[in-house]
Order: C-alpha cells, then structure tokens, then sequence
C-alpha cells in the first residue's frame, strides 16, 4: 500500500457538499483515507473572484499507482461537474481549446505528495510543483503531516510553512474531526424539528453510540392523536417505561467501541408532554413515579434543544407524511413549544444551548451541519446558551 497526500479545494456552487461527496468517492475508488486535516477558507490564489475556496488535505492508502490515481481523480472531478480547462484534456478532445490560468472550479483535487517519490511525466510531477508556494496547501498539510520531509526540497512542512512568502488570506473555517467536549449529547425539539435525523448524522460524524426513542413502537400513539383525552395516559406511561429500559441499557454500561452517546430525547420530555396532555391530578402521580423511577440515571452533559416555530414544524410533520401525525394542530405544537421553554428557565445545573433552525437546513446544505458542528465544539456554563434565536425574551 501507498501513502498519498492530496489537497481539496472548491469555490464553486456547495463548496463544502463538494468536498463531502469528493472524501466519499475518494474511499470508493482510491482508498481508505487516514488523515483529515480541518477545512479552511482561502482567497483565490492565482485570479480574481469574490467566491473564496474551502480547502482539506487528506492522506490516502491505496494500491493503486500514482498515475492511476491521477486518472481517478479526474474521473471523480467529471462525476461532480469540474470542467477541466488544461493541456491533459484538450489532447483527450474534451476541450479541444486549452485556456491558460486559473478559474474558479466546483472541485480540485491534486497529488500533492505520493509516499517518498519523484515523479515527473507529461500527466504528472510529483511532488506537486507549486505545493511550497501555496498558503492555502501548507496549512491543512501541516496539520496532517507537519514532519513530512520534501524529497527535494528536504524541508519538512512545517518548515516550508514558516518560509512560504504568500501573503494570501487562509484562515480557520472547521475542524470537521474535532470531537464535542460532551461524551453524552441530547438532541431534543417538538415533533418535526428534525432531531432524530440530526442525533444520527451527529453518530455518524464522530462514531457515537445512538440511542433513538422508540416511538413508533407505542400501541398507544396513533389512538392519543384521535383522542388526546382517553389515551393520554396510557400514552404517556408507555413512552416513560420505554425511555428508562433504554436509557438504563445503553447509559451506564462502558463501551469499547464508543466513548460518545447521542440521543434524540431527554427523560424530563415526559413530563414536559404530560403536563400538556394529562389533567392536574394525574399528572400529579404522574410525576411522582417519573422522579422515582428517574433518580439515578445519568443525565446528559449537553442538552441541544433545535427551536423552529410552530408553522415550521406542521410543515415538516406534513412533508415526511405519517398518517397519524396529519391532524397535529398549532396550538397542540405550540403549547409543546412552551412547556419545554418553561422547563428551560428552571435549569441552572445543566447545560442547555437552544439553535434556532427556522432558516437552517442541516440535511441538505453541509454548511449548515458544520455550524452545527461548530457549536458543539464551544464551552458551556450550565444554564441556558442560546444561538441565532430571536426569542430571548421568552428565556
């Protein structure tokens, strides 16, 4: 196996998307990739435009040959809509016109180191000629190979970013890799926020242990939604049975292949939803049998509540189409809304952080995720932190 070093860089359309699906086609047809440096913003070097680039150096072990490599990336650049203007495809006829100079592109991927070699062909010069020059390279590389030596330059570099003359703006965007501070995370939020799907993506990015509400397995919820007075009881005692013989599963026990939970609940959300639905005398018993049967579980060391207002959310619940869901009403997500706003002004030992994703779509546009993920990557003091919400009043 070898090791190559490559550079990424978009500023053209969804920059970083481009570079998520380009790390995804580089393990499908290249090989596995070991190292990931953070993702910076750059001016663009070489030409003038007022879209800067996103740019990540990963290392890559393949057993494929350098110059295989090189037409895999060109395969790749194609599959996600780069046209490339140079000498390599006008003599392959897809431009028969090459154009001199450097143009703002959907994706660029270059080899820029392959194990110690020195390559130097028509298609291909290895290391890659520019790479001491360039800023914007040097950074991400640096943080993935700092002690990697030049094979000509004997430089490693680190060096060479300490002698590198170009003055162009580069600068901290995401440590994509960067772990939260908080190895058990909940994701919570009125029914079609998005939590589940966010609680997921966060297990997937980091390796956490998810732990997923059990809703769908509830008898009693489809009947709650045609009568909320019959069955909100036995709703409600269903759904706090199940969450505690989850929670006392997958919580306390040490895993060897996970050191982050994440969930898409927290346990208080029984009572914030009993006090919406059950009569004053029964969610009096209600609540005595959650503080007892609660007590000693572990609690989440940060809880992240998404708001979005209520119209929001109805046009999410009709957009994923679960026929129970359909008569939910405004007022009924409203008042949910509320009780969890109101259990929030009591937590002063916990930390909560509210995001507001009224405007954010965390699923599609990965820039969105990044904020996210940048987020979770703060310190908190315990008590209420909230970011990009217009509500602070209400807090």
């Amino acid at each position: 196996m070898s090791s190559v070093f490559l550079i990424l860089g978009s500023n053209s359309g969804k920059s970083l998307e481009m570079l998520e699906k380009s790390r995804v086609l580089i393990i499908e047809h290249i090989g596995r990739i070991l190292n990931s440096s953070p993702i910076y913003r750059s001016e663009p070097w070489g030409f003038e435009s007022e879209d800067w680039f996103y740019n990540q150096a990963i290392r890559c072990e393949t057993s494929l040959s350098a110059e295989e490599v090189l037409n895999k990336i060109f395969n790749i650049e194609t599959e996600l809509g780069r046209v490339r203007f140079d000498k390599l495809n006008a003599r392959c006829g897809t431009n028969p016109e090459p154009v001199e100079g450097y143009e703002s592109r959907t994706i660029d991927i270059d080899i820029l180191y392959f194990d110690n070699e020195i390559i130097q062909t028509d298609n291909l010069e290895i290391p890659h000629k520019h790479l001491q020059e360039r800023r914007f390279v040097l950074m991400p590389l640096n943080d993935i190979a700092p002690d990697f030596m030049h094979p000509i330059l004997k430089k490693t570099t680190s060096q060479l970013l300490k002698i590198c003359e170009d003055e162009g703006i580069v600068e901290y965007f995401l440590d994509f890799s960067k772990r939260p501070k908080y190895p058990y995370i909940a994701i919570e939020g009125v029914i079609g926020v998005g939590k589940t799907t966010l609680a997921g993506m966060l297990s997937e990015t980091f390796n956490a242990k998810l732990v997923l509400e059990s809703f769908a397995e509830n008898p009693f919820l489809p009947k709650f939604y045609e009568d909320q007075e019959k069955y909100a009881f036995p709703v409600e005692l269903s759904f706090m049975a199940e969450r505690f013989h989850q929670l006392q599963e997958h919580l306390p026990a040490p895993d060897l292949f996970h050191d982050m939970v994440v969930s898409d609940y927290i346990t208080e959300k029984s009572l914030i939803f009993a006090g919406n639905t059950l009569s004053e005398d029964v969610f009096s018993l209600y609540s005595k049998l959650f503080h007892i049967i609660f007590a000693q579980l572990p609690k989440p060391d940060l809880l992240v509540y998404l708001y979005a207002s209520p119209e929001k959310l109805k046009q999410n619940i009709v957009k994923r189409g679960r026929d129970y869901e359909q008569n939910i009403e405004l007022d009924y997500l409203s008042n949910l809304q509320d009780g969890y706003l109101e259990h929030f002004k009591s937590t002063d030992s916990r930390r909560v952080l509210i995001i507001d994703v009224n405007d954010l779509d965390f699923v599609s546009n990965p820039k969105d995720y990044y904020k996210i993920l940048g987020l979770l990557q703060e310190n908190y003091p315990p008590g209420v932190s909230i970011r990009n919400l217009q509500i602070n009043d209400e807090i």
